[in-house]
């Protein structure tokens, strides 16, 4: 069985999480660039990387890539693409595109003439002009980056953080994919304490929990591919299947949660059931004033407010202020922030032993790593 060339899409500043994630998966020839981490696989490999992948944007197909400074390169290249390995007679498919500090700089244009050179080669593989499209959906995407085209098709669908369990959130919320890096990046392991005092509607606690409890993150959704006959619904039975026994039921974190707004805490407490890890979370309503640290040797991972609305900033600075005081409160502790205020330290009161850029969405920020001693060895 031949390979089949795969393109996991990540966030810029998360290449090497996610090219953690899929050799642990045990996936070939992975070679990391910027925005994407590309490896080998089969057609199960495309389920399994749908399903299990943490912090990936999507997983796409890698049909092709070249140079092209015409549309008539662009054209002749995207025709002589195998379309009809992937896409049946009655498959229906649209074309998106992106195209930077390239020849071909009209997005719209490319992808007319990749939507045309894909029908074209379609023409010739099932012998007909007319194609009813009344089959599976299919999503090819024509990326151009110094004039060099990869052309790609989605399996993924909506992008892979959205999980199942949040449909309820808050304005502006920390996808899932990012808050699950935050968690991977830490220290923290399921056998210490986590603790989120800014945790919103609750993405940070319960990715740490399907983490600890090994529950893979796409099992409550749908995917493109599922009803692709190259791919078949016997290939995401068995792996869906796997998937359920591989959770560990009797793994129960301790991991608190709070914010002071009881909306977004009800919305938590919702989202943890819809996960399956309710009781691996302590959700509380609560001010950041009045948090205490529990234990020893524990995580503080937080996505607090950066202050980007007019009137916000003297809150926020106190915040960070207050954040560094609760840190003090036990030096075995560790803390993870993300924010995009460039002062942070100062106010913190601490320098970070590492800072990572990352996005947020479109905002850049910095995840601030303040490492406190490992526990002792039991």
């Amino acid at each position: 069985m031949s390979k089949i060339n795969l393109i996991a899409s990540s966030t810029f500043g998360l290449e090497a999480v996610v090219k953690r994630e899929i050799l642990t998966l045990g996936f070939e020839n992975v070679k990391t660039y910027d925005g994407r981490v590309e490896f080998t696989g089969d057609e199960s490999d495309i389920v399994k990387a749908n399903l299990w992948l943490r912090c990936a944007g999507r997983v796409w197909i890698k049909m092709g890539s070249f140079t092209a400074v015409t549309f008539d390169q662009l054209f002749e290249q995207t025709k002589a693409v195998p379309w009809g390995d992937w896409i049946p007679e009655d498959g229906k498919f649209t074309v998106i595109g992106k195209s930077v500090k390239s020849t071909l700089f009209s997005v719209s244009d490319c992808q007319a003439i990749v939507k045309k050179a894909v029908v074209e080669k379609l023409k010739q593989k099932y012998h007909t002009d007319w194609f009813d499209e009344t089959g599976a959906s299919y999503t090819i995407q024509v990326g151009i980056l110094k004039d060099v085209v990869t052309l790609a098709i989605d399996t993924s669908g909506s992008g892979l953080h959205k999980r199942g369990y949040r449909e309820n959130a808050m304005v502006a919320p920390l996808k899932e994919t990012l808050a699950s890096a935050m968690v991977q990046l830490s220290f923290w392991k399921k056998d210490r304490v986590l603790l989120d005092p800014f945790c919103g509607s609750g993405t940070i606690p319960i990715e740490a929990a399907m983490l600890a409890r090994n529950i893979a993150p796409g099992l409550s959704r749908k995917f493109a591919c599922e009803q692709w006959q190259r791919i078949g619904e016997k290939r995401w039975k068995e792996a869906r299947i796997a998937a359920y026994e591989a959770i560990q039921y009797d793994v129960t974190p301790e991991i608190y949660g709070s914010d002071i707004d009881p909306h977004t805490i009800s919305l938590a407490k919702e989202n943890a059931i819809k996960a399956g890890v309710d009781d691996c979370i302590q959700f509380d309503v609560k001010s950041c004033l009045d948090v205490k640290l529990p234990k020893k040797y524990g995580v503080m991972i937080t996505n607090p407010p950066y202050g980007e609305r007019i009137g916000e900033l003297k809150e926020v600075e106190h915040l960070y202020r207050v954040l560094g005081e609760i840190m003090r409160q036990d030096n075995t502790w560790s803390c993870y922030v993300i924010t995009s205020m460039e002062y942070f330290e100062s106010l913190f009161g601490r320098k970070a032993d590492r800072k990572r850029k990352l996005f947020n969405g479109r905002i850049k920020t910095d995840y601030y790593q303040f490492e406190g001693p490992r526990p002792p060895k039991k």
